[in-house]
């Protein structure tokens, strides 16, 4: 039995398929060495955290709170979080002396237990440097 032999031009075709695969390979990789060294030098920013907790009218954490965040002094939130099932939310914001305004989004909220809820008060976080800032935004 003989097996068949490729021409000239089948064998350029096999060469170049496997050129641009490793052209390809070479690309996927600098692409994700690029990524890799920005998502560390983004790391490696300093930053600070606002942390919170949204509470219930009954005191009580409430999951799925849609919470923006907002430098003050501007219109338009900057940053929109949601509360876990503990009630808590974090956001990272740049590190330095600022004020920022949260507020709970209820728009299209409906919770677990049917009663219909108000916001709150927005709350006023201060932040001085690289540090964690605690606060709490109360339901209605």
């Amino acid at each position: 039995m003989t097996t068949p032999s490729l021409c000239p031009r089948g064998w350029a075709r096999i060469a170049g398929i496997v050129l641009a695969v490793a052209a390809l390979s070479l690309s996927l990789a600098k692409a994700a060495a690029t990524d890799l060294a920005l998502q560390q030098k983004n790391l490696a920013k300093p930053y600070a955290l606002i942390f919170g907790t949204v509470w219930g009218p009954d005191d009580k954490p409430v999951y799925g709170v849609k919470v923006r965040i907002r430098r003050q002094g501007e219109k338009k939130s900057r940053w929109e979080v949601y509360s876990d099932h503990n009630g808590e939310f974090a956001q990272r914001v740049p590190a330095g002396k600022a004020d920022y305004v949260a507020w709970a989004d209820l728009k299209g909220f409906k919770s677990i237990s049917g009663n219909r809820l108000q916001p709150g008060d927005p709350v006023t976080v201060h932040v001085d440097y690289d540090e964690r800032a605690d606060t709490g935004l109360h339901l209605r």
